[in-house]
């Protein structure tokens, strides 16, 4: 991954375990894509489906681009094709349906002059997990305060 991170999902790090992760292209319109430059975007509530061969993300919010004219208001949250190799599909679907994996959105970014999203093959966590990754977090916390503190 080389370029400017639009929007990262950072729920997701606390909901799910993250096992494997896969770069794909997405379809977007013009003003969408300009809406992405400006950074009005959200992957907080997205995940992804399959469906007749093809991925797409559900509630990835875009928001409208205030330049554009009254005929080019799109819904902010509809399903957007994402762009995969066959094989990646079969694999990424394969194991969605044996396992009750997930597979959610972790960034958008900038890869040259195109628009790509890190999806996560994800399995997601229990409450008790999330209290302890949590606990963990505010030990490690704990030791780096002390670490200062001493020097």
């Amino acid at each position: 991954m080389d370029g400017k991170i639009i929007a990262t999902n950072r729920v997701a790090h606390h909901e799910y375990y993250i096992l494997d992760r896969f770069e794909a292209g997405i379809m977007l319109d013009g003003g969408e894509i300009k809406s992405v430059r400006g950074g009005n975007c959200n992957l907080k509530d997205s995940f992804c489906v399959f469906s007749g061969g093809e991925i797409f993300v559900k509630n990835m919010h875009i928001a409208v681009y205030d330049k554009s004219g009254a005929f080019n208001t799109k819904n902010a949250t509809r399903d957007r094709k994402l762009l995969l190799h066959k094989a990646e599909i079969v694999k990424l679907s394969s194991k969605v349906a044996e396992k009750g994996l997930t597979v959610v959105p972790l960034k958008l970014y900038f890869k040259s002059a195109l628009v790509k999203m890190e999806l996560g093959l994800c399995q997601g966590k229990h409450t008790y997990d999330k209290k302890k990754s949590l606990m963990e977090k505010d030990i490690e916390r704990e030791k780096e305060r002390y670490l200062k503190s001493v020097k």
